[in-house]
This record gives C-alpha cells, structure tokens and sequence, in this order.
C-alpha cells in the first residue's frame, strides 16, 4: 500500500473508505475554488460520492492503473495527488493534483510532487512524467515549471468548465532530465 511520510507533519498515503468524509467535506469547503479548473467538484455531491470515487482508485492502485493518494497535513487531509493512468507500454504516466485553497503557498503540492516523480522513475520504471494545468491556472503551472518540466505545447479549447472553454498545457519531463537534476540517482 503506498504510505510515504514526507517530513514529520506531511504523509502521503492511499486513500481508504474511511477517509470518505475528510475528503467530501474538503471538496465542498473548497468547491467554488477548485471548481475553476476541475470538474470534480461538481460531481462530488455526497460523503458516498467520495467513497465510491475511493472504492475506483484502490481498485485502479491494485490493477497498476494510476491511482490518487491523500495528502495529510497534522493528521488532516489536505489535497489529493496521483497518477492519471499508467502507461507500461510507452513507460509514462501523468500527475494530477489539487489542494485546498487554505493550503496554498506552502510547498506542499511541490514536495509531493517531487515524491511522485523519484516513485515513478524509480519504481514504476516510468521515462517520462507529464502534467497538464489550464492556461489560465498559473499557482498549478509554476508548480511543473519550478521543477523542471518542459512546457511541451498547449491545447487550445481542451475543455469546457463553467460555460467556457478552458486550454490546456502540457508539461513533460524525462528520467534522463530528472537524472541530471537529481544527480544521477532514482534510489
């Protein structure tokens, strides 16, 4: 099961059923803010919404096929992170993530990142990691671009969120990149 402790206060961890109500209450806390730039929010309706979302990604996570993880902060839940899909044929994946609005600005979607990334290279012998953001969403494009990913082109028109069509951008980043950025070591 992945379980990371990241400092003393911060750990990532899969999310269980239990962790149902955490994750509602955090979404409908935050639902007009992340609302901007995900759909989710609005899908995610009740405590058993989240818990059937729960139930799909612990399946996803025992099928090797991308998975969201909770991210705890003093015991609270704070965001979720994870990889969209996992791709074994063409070894690369993508990392979404959100964090609610009271969290911001403290490195805490940077650092988890950075976990994801040793994890993937690493671990799930992935080359390459690709992160997509909206245009015009520019605290969720700098976290990419502060770690080196490559703005690799943006799609114009990618979806449509709140009567509008929203462009995407799209970042990569390599193992051979992260190599040379990390010295050399996926361990």
């Amino acid at each position: 099961m992945f379980n990371y402790r990241i400092d003393d206060s911060l750990i990532l961890t899969l999310l269980e059923t239990r962790d149902a109500e955490a994750l509602y209450a955090l979404i409908d806390r935050n639902r007009n803010y992340i609302g901007q730039w995900l759909k989710f929010p609005s899908m995610t309706l009740s405590v058993d919404d989240s818990k059937a979302f729960i139930e799909r990604t612990r399946l996803r996570y025992a099928k090797d096929d991308g998975y969201w993880i909770g991210i705890w902060e003093g015991g609270e839940l704070v965001g979720s992170i994870g990889y969209l899909y996992i791709d074994q044929d063409n070894r690369k994946t993508e990392i979404g993530y959100w964090l609610g609005q009271e969290y911001e600005g403290r490195g805490i979607i940077t650092r988890a990142i950075q976990v994801l990334i040793q994890y993937a290279f690493s671990r799930l012998n992935m080359n390459k990691i690709e992160i997509g953001a909206a245009s015009t969403n520019t605290r969720s494009r700098a976290i990419p671009e502060r770690l080196g990913f490559q703005c690799e082109g943006e799609i114009r028109d990618y979806e449509f969120m709140n009567g509008q069509y929203l462009n995407r951008v799209i970042y990569g980043l390599l193992a051979s990149e992260w190599d040379s950025r990390s010295g050399g070591t996926r361990d």
